[in-house]
């Protein structure tokens, strides 16, 4: 009887040991470190700003031989519409960002995506470690899970055209956030200095540009409120807008008036027919001030004419000037290696990698503080003190855009680029489109949010 039992118990250590050596294999499997190799996709858009991860792809599948990356790509205005088709028809991504029309939120609440929290707490991930500011982590969580890492940080921010303010004899813009003095009044009234009016578009030149964020974010910038403060909590959907309060009214008409009334801005005439020369109006050096997005600093080699960095001015929003666009990297839900695909995740936000994503990428801004001294250096003839001081003053009075916090954000942002169109051309006064809007956003809510 002792003989069986010492079999048994030998039987026993043996399957133990057999059963403790399959799971270690299983797990390093998972991660990627052994086993039989898995293939993941990135998916983004097709432009050198975005697919430059291909270059980055060699290295990190060096030293993870059992993971492969394959990166599946498409037009802009084709993003979303893919990834939907490619998530039906059951061949969906495992890594992906808000790079469309959509954003986070949206994702979230068609359930597209993974949660994140017990891989990264297996892993012991800390934002710390990869130079992860906390406020900037907290963009993507939901109910304390979260969805996302962010990878790149994109901010609003001014540029100018230094050889226009030198021939006006005008001073230049400060770039310090601190600087009381820098009001949206201040920036009309040095505007005015730098427009030429005339009917000749070859003569014509405009003081500023004003592109602050969305179309429904404008109001946020001047103070006026314009969704209810459950949409920031429960999803991204508004019990409630203010599209037609008197304060959003007055918004709208302070930006539309730096086109009308004070003529200081193109309008989308002018725009659009310098646009189709250059892509973007301030390169047409018609431009003396632009309020932009980041990769906008991306393209500075491309100018013919001296470039400034420069603070966006306060509106009437003491925390509000700036514009972030932190782009995440989510695992779809639908992943069959969310463990590979959350490596892959760690790999870009290292370090060594963000600072090689900026050279690849000609200038994309990365999340890791650790690799933003070598973003800041990366302008030919912008002093890199001054790039950091508006980075880091535009971080600090930021909002992350509602593109990405607001649900069913595609439709609602069709509907403010359709109503806005005839205030913008001059055809229709700001108080009698901001009503319709008002009501056409209610009952396009009511009908998405159920």
């Amino acid at each position: 009887m002792k003989k069986t039992r010492s079999v048994w118990r030998n039987l026993l250590g043996t399957a133990l040991v057999l059963s403790l050596f399959l799971t270690a294999c299983s797990s390093k499997s998972s991660s990627g470190s052994s086993g039989d190799p898995v293939t993941i996709t990135y998916y983004t858009i097709d432009s050198p700003d975005r697919t430059y991860v291909e270059k980055l792809i060699p290295e990190f599948e060096s030293k993870h031989p059992n993971i492969k990356v394959k990166v599946d790509k498409a037009p802009y205005e084709q993003f979303d519409s893919k990834l939907q088709a490619n998530i039906a028809a059951k061949k969906s991504p495992d890594i992906t960002s808000h790079f469309g029309y959509g954003g986070f939120m949206e994702y979230y609440n068609k359930g597209l995506l993974t949660d994140l929290s017990d891989i990264m707490k297996e892993d012991n991930f800390k934002a710390a470690d990869y130079g992860i500011q906390e406020e900037l982590m907290n963009i993507y969580k939901v109910n304390g899970k979260t969805y996302g890492i962010p990878s790149n940080n994109y901010v609003t921010l001014m540029l100018y055209n230094k050889d226009l303010f030198d021939k006006a004899g005008v001073a230049y813009p400060p770039s310090d956030y601190e600087d009381a003095s820098w009001t949206f009044d201040k920036m009309v009234e040095m505007a005015e200095k730098l427009t030429v009016q005339s009917d000749d578009i070859t003569k014509a030149q405009y003081g500023v540009d004003f592109g602050w964020g969305e179309l429904d974010m404008r109001p946020t910038y001047f103070g006026a409120k314009v969704y209810s403060d459950d949409t920031w909590t429960n999803g991204g959907k508004p019990s409630e807008t203010y599209f037609g309060s008197p304060e959003a009214i007055a918004a709208y008409q302070k930006w539309i008036g730096m086109i009308w009334d004070k003529k200081v801005s193109p309008p989308p005439a002018f725009s659009k027919a310098v646009a189709g020369q250059f892509g973007d109006p301030f390169l047409s050096g018609k431009i003396a001030m632009s309020v932009v997005g980041s990769w906008s600093l991306a393209s500075q080699k491309d100018f013919n004419f001296k470039v400034g960095v420069a603070a966006v001015p306060t509106g009437g929003n003491d925390k509000v000037r700036s514009v972030l666009y932190v782009d995440p990297l989510f695992v779809l839900k639908d992943s069959k290696h969310p463990k590979e695909a959350y490596e892959f995740i760690k790999y870009m936000i290292s370090k060594d990698v963000q600072e090689q994503s900026i050279e690849l990428s000609g200038g994309t801004p990365p999340i890791n503080d650790s690799a933003k001294e070598k973003y800041y250096n990366n302008f030919e003839g912008i002093d890199p003190n001054i790039i950091k001081q508006v980075y880091e003053g535009a971080n600090k009075y930021g909002v992350e855009s509602y593109n990405h916090l607001v649900a069913n954000y595609s439709q609602i942002n069709e509907l403010f680029i359709n109503e806005l169109q005839s205030v913008q051309n001059g055809d229709q006064k700001v108080e009698a489109a901001l009503p319709v809007i008002q009501e056409k956003l209610t009952k396009l809510l009511e009908r998405v949010n159920k």
